[in-house]
């Protein structure tokens, strides 16, 4: 039988907490810190902008567990159940560091766990999730990872990301062109460090994303996430690295995304990448139409009845055990 245990430890005058999944048996186990995507997206890969509770982060760490392998996944401090008391603490002091310090402060009360050998610790990030696990990779760390697993990465800076998934959903508008236009040169302002000024046409929901970014208690952190990407990064990342984008992935495009990411790669023969079929930006299997799934993108990501993508899950198991195997 797999265990789950409930950690908690204290990060800047807050408590973060977190869930701990063990294989049967005393270990030491080799284990996995699951790092989420962005926004409130809480340890189970669930989010209140996205229905349904069924997150791949929890569905990953039961399989992990009945693998043999240990698993962490933990509450961002603006996400999770005490999301809305934080955020006035939190306010203006989000920051790529920050979720760093958090990831920091998670893979710290993983290690100290007995059960768990510190010395076979793979960092597995989703989405945003991948970039603090790179910052974690190519930064002298404690308890530095044997491996990472990079989900949904972004190959080119979020904001150019973000404009792809806007100019998909506009496509079908007669003044879509213009749309992707006025919001590519608010963000263009918005990156020289100007105010945006978004032109005053735009739909209402728009002017209140780009408004959100220019919050002060949003800042630091939205102006380094839109111009960060994976790529960037990972041509530093020196342990084995396995890079995997979905063919259904509606936010990050595996040919746009992928791109960047194998020429950064270039040379590096520690770094894999795979691309499942069916796998959606959740890597939960979706076997819809490029219509349906336009039609409804986030219907499969944490609906009850959806499962994890097969080939995805048997890529990143087959993957995981020589990893965590070697240094036992």
């Amino acid at each position: 039988m797999t265990r789950s245990l409930e950690l908690s430890w204290n990060l800047d005058g807050i408590v973060m907490a977190a869930t701990l999944v063990l294989p049967n048996g005393a270990g030491p186990f080799p284990a996995v810190v699951l790092v989420a995507g962005s926004g409130p997206t809480d340890r189970d890969w669930c989010s209140p902008l996205v229905s349904g509770t069924n997150g791949s982060g929890r569905l990953f760490a039961e399989a992990f567990a009945e693998a043999g392998i240990a698993s962490l996944r933990y509450d961002k401090r603006a996400s999770g159940p005490h999301a809305a008391e934080n955020a006035a603490a939190l306010s203006g002091t989000m920051s790529m560091r920050s979720h760093l310090d958090e990831l920091v402060a998670a893979v710290g009360a993983l290690a100290a766990y007995d059960a768990i050998d510190s010395a076979r610790i793979v960092g597995f990030g989703n989405s945003e999730g991948t970039l603090h696990v790179l910052h974690y990779a190519t930064s002298a760390q404690d308890f530095p990872f044997v491996g990472t697993v990079l989900s949904a990465p972004p190959g080119r800076p979020v904001g150019e990301v973000l404009l792809s998934q806007l100019a998909a959903q506009t496509a079908q508008l007669p003044d879509g062109a213009a749309i992707v236009t006025a919001v590519e040169e608010a963000l263009a302002r918005y990156a020289a460090g100007e105010p945006m000024n978004p032109d005053a046409t735009l739909p209402d929901p728009l002017k209140r994303l780009l408004a959100s970014l220019e919050a002060p208690a949003n800042l630091p952190l939205a102006r380094e996430l839109v111009a960060d990407s994976a790529a960037a990064y990972l041509g530093a990342v020196s342990i084995p690295t396995l890079v995997l984008i979905g063919a259904k992935d509606v936010q990050v495009d595996m040919s746009l995304d992928a791109e960047p990411l194998e020429r950064a790669a270039t040379g590096n023969d520690h770094i894999v990448f795979a691309y499942p079929t069916n796998a959606n930006h959740v890597f939960k299997e979706d076997t819809r139409t490029p219509v349906e799934i336009a039609a409804a993108p986030g219907a499969v990501y944490n609906e009850d009845g959806t499962h994890l993508d097969p080939e995805a899950l048997q890529t990143i198991l087959g993957w995981l055990h020589p990893i965590c195997a070697q240094q036992a």
